[in-house]
């Protein structure tokens, strides 16, 4: 090999490894320009989380109900009100007057509830009855009792639910969340309904969710002995509540008994205790839930709200119309499943 050979040999060796060591330091610049961004932008969202927190906190937070109208004289009726939305709700009631019944499965927690409201609420009249939702027979024993007792019914929310539990029966071995959350809820209303319209104008409120928009009544196997999905199944009873508002709105025209639906929004509350995943989601965005206060306003809404005197059959969230699924305004479909009801619970509502 010549000398002027072996020269522009080195000289290409030379480049290359300039080249590389050129590549090498670019690289690292642009990993570090991107680390660097990646912080920057990171910063800025939890900047911007800080500096609009008050503002997401106010839009999660939702409707409140502005109605300032007095209960006094009324009478109260609301199912799972030891806890949650159910509780609020019946302190709200108490504090305009109303004699308001705790009916609830844990008497014990029922009663402290009760203590906790009438210290919030000095003069509350509250009271606290055992009512079994997953159990006909409690159903029927807390009614029979109810009716003797109480010469008035005004105001019945259905609030009490179960959500997500592993598969399970009630007493009469209906699939848990369908069974109580709406077969339940079913049978108490029909036992007291004359009641109901002997006091109009009387109001039914029962708490759905939009959970509804994925539910589907599958009336080949109601009660899920197929297969089972448990997030499936509280969606399908969530449509049942919004199908059975919708026929028994129907059913009660022109009796001055008014029913309507309500999603409460995302509360922060133990109904998520069997959803593992659930209670993480509900713990990472707990900023963006109701507190149980702001869950019950469109309960309360419905049950007091002036202007919804005579409006029935209709679902609400944040205190306004809502959204109800193509499959919950079926009246083929909300005729079909009051009629298994009845069947199910072998009882004829005509």
């Amino acid at each position: 090999m010549n000398v002027d050979a072996w020269h522009m040999r080195q000289g290409s060796v030379l480049s290359e490894k300039l080249q590389s060591q050129s590549s090498v330091r670019e690289e690292a610049q642009l990993s570090d320009s991107t680390c660097g961004g990646e912080d920057f932008g990171l910063g800025m969202v939890v900047l911007l989380s800080v500096l609009f927190a008050p503002h997401i906190r106010k839009y999660a937070a939702g409707g409140v109900c502005k109605s300032q109208v007095r209960l006094d004289g009324k009478t109260a009726l609301i199912t799972g009100a030891n806890t949650g939305i159910g509780k609020e709700t019946a302190q709200d009631l108490a504090a305009r007057g109303a004699r308001v019944v705790l009916a609830c499965r844990d008497v014990e927690k029922g009663e402290e509830a009760a203590a906790d409201i009438r210290s919030k609420v000095p003069g509350a009249k509250v009271e606290v009855r055992e009512l079994d939702l997953a159990d006909t027979c409690s159903i029927r024993a807390f009614a029979q009792r109810f009716l003797k007792e109480v010469n008035h019914l005004h105001i019945l929310v259905n609030n009490a639910g179960v959500m997500m539990c592993p598969y399970m029966k009630t007493t009469d071995g209906f699939e848990m969340q369908l069974g109580v959350n709406h077969l339940g809820h079913f049978l108490l209303t029909y036992l007291l309904i004359g009641l109901l319209k002997r006091s109009a104008p009387a109001r039914i409120v029962v708490v759905s969710s939009w959970a509804h928009v994925f539910g589907w009544i599958r009336f080949h196997d109601l009660q899920s002995l197929g297969s089972y999905n448990s997030g499936l199944a509280y969606c399908q009873s969530k449509l049942a509540n919004v199908l059975f508002v919708r026929e028994l709105a129907h059913r009660l025209a022109g009796s001055d008994v008014t029913v309507n639906s309500v999603h409460p929004g995302s509360v922060c509350s133990d109904l998520v205790r069997h959803s593992t995943v659930m209670s993480l989601l509900f713990a990472l965005f707990s900023f963006l839930l109701k507190t149980p206060r702001e869950g019950a306003q469109t309960s309360v809404h419905c049950a007091v709200a002036e202007e919804l005197h005579s409006v029935s059959g209709k679902h609400f969230s944040d205190c306004t119309p809502a959204f109800v699924a193509p499959q919950g305004r079926n009246d083929k479909t909300a005729r079909q499943l009051w009629d298994g009801s009845c069947e199910l619970l072998g009882i004829e509502w005509e």
